[in-house]
């Protein structure tokens, strides 16, 4: 069985992109489509870096999920652990708008559910996931049953193997339960975290959830407090300020690129699949977070998100433009 350098489970689907900008979404004439999802990006993100990356998810049997394998397929990622779900809901889609430089809302249609939360604990690839070098997975495959076990059932079957990765991915519309409205999605979030944090060794977020998780709004606490949980590793990350990593014996915190943005929704899935790249490759913490932050920026100034990852070329030469233009100055 080949050993992969990345397996990520959970969100894959379908994104329809506008192709007019600066207006609502009723206003829009055309859309581009795309393969989205947090996970599945994170794999090609890796691939493009020159890694072997497998995904661990589910579509259902039809024109969109024969999408899905088709493109994942083209952009080198192994779909053997992409199930197809023939009696359950359809293929998501997500929408969005787009108003750059900040601002970009989307509409996920998950309803009720999405093939990729009905993941069982029964159906995992333990071994693949065990053997991986590297094992990604998100907070939203902990929003609901069956996914939730699975996704623990993953984790344990790591053991705290290194690089055994928590995205603090948020999205508060999968943590909406309508049978319980008086509850707070963001308390239940937390609480999963926790659980999930016990048994990850790097925690990678953004400043606002990061602070749903520790309740710090500081990155260095938040990024401490993540330390706390039980990761060896805390990645804190802070759009166009850049970004903040702690261990239990370093502090790094590199500057973020300057991009003309076009669409901010794939940075941090590109910013993620170049962290585990640096990592892989045993890189010291302050080289990987550059790499990885101008990784987030090259998507952030381009539409897409999972066709949009750079490769490893094009990084180091951003990379190379900096350190000479510092060099001049």
């Amino acid at each position: 069985m080949t050993v992969h350098d990345l397996v990520a489970m959970g969100r894959v689907g379908v994104d329809l992109y506008p192709l007019q900008h600066g207006v609502t979404l009723d206003e829009v004439r055309t859309f581009e489509k795309f393969l989205g999802g947090t996970a599945a990006d994170v794999t090609v993100a890796a691939v493009r870096h020159g890694r072997r990356a497998a995904l661990v998810s589910a579509t259902a049997d039809d024109a969109f999920g024969r999408f899905v394998h088709r493109e994942l397929l083209q952009l080198g990622v192994d779909d053997a652990y992409v199930q197809t779900i023939t009696d359950g809901p359809p293929t998501p889609v997500t929408f969005c708008e787009m108003f750059p430089p900040d601002r970009f809302p989307r509409w996920f249609y998950r309803y009720p559910t999405a093939p990729d939360l009905l993941i069982t604990p029964e159906s995992l690839p333990l071994q693949a996931i065990r053997e991986a070098k590297a094992y990604w997975s998100s907070l939203t495959g902990l929003s609901r049953e069956p996914s939730r076990a699975a996704h623990l059932a993953a984790l344990e079957e790591r053991g705290r193997r290194p690089l055994t990765v928590l995205d603090l991915d948020y999205q508060e519309t999968f943590w909406r339960d309508r049978g319980r409205s008086s509850d707070d999605p963001r308390d239940r979030a937390r609480v999963q975290a926790a659980e999930a944090l016990r048994r990850a060794t790097v925690a990678v977020g953004n400043l606002d959830e990061c602070e749903l998780v520790t309740g710090e709004s500081d990155p260095r606490r938040a990024a401490r407090a993540l330390l706390g949980a039980g990761v060896d590793l805390a990645v804190v990350t802070l759009g166009a300020r850049g970004v903040v990593a702690l261990t239990a014996d370093e502090e790094v915190g590199v500057d973020g690129f300057p991009v003309t943005v076009v669409n901010g929704l794939g940075a941090g899935d590109a910013f993620g699949g170049a962290l585990v790249h640096a990592l892989l490759a045993g890189w010291d913490l302050e080289r990987t977070l550059h790499f990885a932050t101008v990784a987030g920026a090259l998507v952030a100034g381009r539409l897409e998100c999972s066709t949009a990852m750079p490769t490893t070329a094009e990084v180091q030469a951003l990379l190379s433009d900096v350190e000479v233009a510092d060099g001049a100055l």
